[in-house]
């Protein structure tokens, strides 16, 4: 599986962005999807998956209500829509394969990454 990142870019405060994640190699058991984001200094934080299907979603706290998670199967596309962005949501953002263990989503592979900088 190749996972490529797009859509970053430098945003004002309350702005917005979509993220796109492309995916190839794909095997006939479509995974579920999830995006994670590591800001500068810090660690690898979850922020939203998808489940293989689209039917469920799940969000972290920080940024519940602002981005909302989506997919197009029949793309290999996974968006990630952010908005009212805030300077704490600048960081790389990567999308990755998941799996749901133990009442966590544990990232598989994953992509290189998208930068987005929340900045005025």
């Amino acid at each position: 599986v190749q996972l490529v990142e797009s859509g970053g870019g430098l945003v004002q405060p309350g702005g917005s962005l979509r993220l796109s994640c492309a995916a190839s190699g794909l095997t006939f058991n479509r995974p579920h999807m999830t995006w994670l984001r590591q800001a500068p200094g810090k660690g690898l934080e979850w922020v939203s998956s998808i489940y293989s299907d689209g039917s469920m979603t799940y969000y972290a706290d920080s940024v519940k209500g602002r981005f909302t998670i989506s997919r197009d199967n029949a793309k290999n596309t996974v968006y990630l829509q952010m908005n009212s962005l805030k300077s704490e949501d600048t960081a790389l953002y990567y999308c990755a394969t998941a799996m749901l263990y133990g009442g966590y989503w544990r990232p598989l592979k994953r992509g290189q990454g998208t930068q987005v900088t929340v900045s005025s």
